[in-house]
């Protein structure tokens, strides 16, 4: 994103791409819940997004940082090691597939939501916040 918009709307930005990408994963291992074989994926990127903007926060209290941290994220894509194997080799748990669906649709609209709170304070300030 340009400089026009703080680490906030950026850290939103990227967390809404990362949930996307997580959204189509989930959907991948529930689409191939019965599919003989099929190791289960994961992605975790949070933690490293917690990091990027902590970095951020520091290099710009001290200096105009040189790169973003924050845009350098990519999502950790694995087999997820946490599930049990079904007799055909399956790795697919429905439950907990169609929890993290629920939960990362949650996440993804409330990240959505305070980009647009961002975005019509913004608008505010320039339309009606000088008069």
């Amino acid at each position: 994103m340009s400089g026009l918009f703080d680490n906030t709307i950026s850290a939103l930005d990227k967390s809404v791409d990362m949930r996307l990408v997580k959204q189509n994963l989930i959907n991948s291992n529930i689409a191939n819940a019965e599919t003989p074989g099929y190791k289960a994926k994961k992605v975790d990127f949070e933690e490293a997004l917690a990091k990027a903007i902590a970095t951020q926060e520091k290099f710009e209290s001290h200096s105009a940082p040189t790169s973003n941290q924050i845009d350098a994220i990519s999502p950790d894509v694995y087999d997820n090691p946490d599930i049990n194997i079904a007799n055909d080799g399956n790795t697919v748990d429905m439950e907990r597939e169609m929890s993290a669906l629920a939960e990362n649709t949650v996440l993804y609209k409330a990240a959505i939501q305070l980009i647009n709170k961002k975005l019509a304070a913004m608008k505010y300030a320039v339309t009606d916040g000088g008069r």
